[in-house]
């Protein structure tokens, strides 16, 4: 075979010429970066959620009463979830992504269901004469809802780096 002249000090090979026989990176490759990342900032974003949601909880309960077991266990539940969820978003484990999912779904519908039952929605609206005590009131439904809608997204990325994660189908 002959050899190629090296254009101004390139190695042969590296002129463009050789462009057929590159790898190409499937495309599935890319949206797991980008799932990755996006489910990145997903996981951040519930932990800051989490974090507020507990501090009002913990700043705002009156003294002598005691925390409501639902919701401490449904801020347990979405830490551990997260925890779980970051493993498995660096790991690139299935597995454990739908544990996250799982759990997190879980402390969320804990979260609505907590929020309903004490702070009953018609009387926060009626008693918005009360400015303090319906701004706290006011704080926890936002955080609770803004969970929610972070919640669903978070379901929507995951599953699609889940689906893109998996080995593609061979045709029969």
């Amino acid at each position: 075979m002959s050899q190629r002249k090296s254009v101004s000090g390139r190695p042969s090979g590296t002129d463009g010429s050789d462009f057929s026989y590159r790898m190409v990176v499937d495309s599935r490759y890319q949206k797991v970066a980008e799932g990755k990342s996006r489910l990145s900032a997903l996981i951040f974003t519930q932990a800051l959620i989490q974090i507020l949601e507990s501090a009002i909880l913990f700043l705002f309960t009156p003294k002598g009463e005691p925390l409501d077991r639902f919701y401490v266990s449904s801020s347990v539940i979405c830490y551990v979830s997260l925890l779980i969820g970051e493993l498995g978003r660096k790991r690139s484990r299935s597995t454990l992504l739908k544990l996250y999912l799982f759990g997190s779904s879980i402390a969320a519908v804990i979260s609505v269901a907590f929020l309903i039952k004490s702070e009953k929605l018609y009387e926060l609206i009626e008693g918005l004469s009360k400015w303090e005590t319906s701004m706290i009131k006011i704080f926890k439904v936002a955080a609770v809802l803004l969970g929610v809608v972070v919640q669903i997204f978070t379901i929507v990325v995951t599953s699609s780096l889940m689906r893109n994660m998996a080995p593609p189908k061979r045709a029969s």
